[in-house]
């Protein structure tokens, strides 16, 4: 028996296991000697065996003894062609011995390499230490970002310069803002449990301040663009949002930073409508319920010329981005994915 459900932040950016807890109880009844059970939620690390083993075994099944337990993390990459399910290895780690063993079995007929761990908690750590990992670096290069954009350095040469040396570098790239449901959340797990052992991950919270302030940064490029090749400011301005699914070429739009964008200009003065080939309509969000129900628009070259501005927010590869920046007055990019159009550079400005 595989769970895995939603694990969110509160308000207050705390763990809410709350789908975890209700599926846990919810299968309990029906449990039977011999049942595995693996979690595969993101949580921090001993959730398995601080929360889900003490509600399993309120029928009287032990674990270890008539129930097992492990846990093995999703590991999936939305719209990515080069990895299937199949060729992702499998992260398991077992209540004991033998609940890891069953559990390797049984992946073992799914993907193509099982890695085993010593314990839930180490399986648990490992796919927190791999978000963390993506938002500590992407916060650091949307740190460049500004530190190079203010001494006119374009920070996406730099990242393609240095990607060409063959060790010790590993490129990531700068955005408007974290989206999905994993990177800007997950660090948060481990900050939490963090303080039950009087700990601080500055490293951590520092990376989700700035990667929070990114659609700040946006907006103010945004407005500057306008000051400086319009003469017109934000207030008042249309503005064409191009993209408000949270990752390139998905339709996925959990905690996209195009959301914040689209409020922030509004709270300026600004009229937003969107494109995105992938999202119809916004649906219905707890954060964001004033956006829900707005449809995309269609992009051609009458729809363009009504606007002051187009901002690129998703680099959906399914965008004419030549005939965008030649039918648009200005183009603000925050993904450098117009750096091959030849002709009307002068009307691209980098965010």
């Amino acid at each position: 028996m595989l769970i895995c459900v939603p694990t969110p932040l509160t308000r207050q950016r705390e763990p809410d296991l709350r789908f975890v807890t209700a599926t846990a109880w919810a299968i309990a009844p029906h449990l039977r000697p011999g049942r595995l059970v693996i979690l595969e939620s993101t949580t921090w690390p001993g959730t398995t065996d601080e929360v889900l083993r003490p509600i399993l075994e309120e029928g009287g099944l032990k674990s270890g003894v008539d129930l097992f337990l492990a846990y093995s993390p999703e590991r999936e990459d939305p719209g990515n062609r080069d990895h299937r399910t199949a060729t992702i290895p499998k992260i398991v780690g077992g209540d004991d011995d033998l609940a890891r063993s069953l559990a390797e079995v049984l992946y073992g007929q799914i993907v193509t390499e099982v890695v085993p761990v010593s314990s839930t908690a180490t399986a648990e750590a490992v796919k927190l230490t791999e978000n963390i990992f993506r938002a500590v670096n992407i916060a650091l290069v949307n740190e460049l970002k500004l530190v190079y954009d203010r001494m006119g350095i374009d920070v996406w040469e730099v990242i393609e310069a240095a990607k060409s040396k063959p060790f010790g570098y590993m490129p990531f790239y700068p955005g408007p803002g974290l989206g999905g449901h994993c990177i800007p959340i997950d660090p948060f797990y481990l900050t939490w449990k963090a303080r039950e052992y009087g700990l601080t991950t500055r490293f951590v919270e520092l990376a989700g301040e700035i990667n929070t302030e990114m659609p700040r940064h946006v907006v103010g490029r945004l407005a500057q663009a306008l000051d400086q090749r319009t003469s017109k400011g934000l207030n008042g301005a249309r503005i064409l949002v191009l993209g408000v699914a949270y990752k390139k070429n998905v339709d996925d739009t959990r905690g996209s930073p195009a959301f914040v964008i689209i409020e922030m200009l509004e709270a300026r003065g600004a009229a937003v409508a969107f494109h995105d080939p992938y999202v119809t309509e916004i649906p219905p969000t707890r954060d964001h319920a004033g956006l829900a129900g707005r449809r995309s628009i269609e992009l051609d070259a009458k729809a363009l010329a009504e606007f002051d501005a187009a901002l690129i927010v998703t680099d959906h590869d399914a965008v004419d981005y030549a005939g965008l920046v030649a039918h648009s007055r200005l183009v603000v990019d925050t993904r450098n994915v117009t750096r091959d159009v030849a002709a009307h550079r002068d009307r691209i400005v980098k965010a």
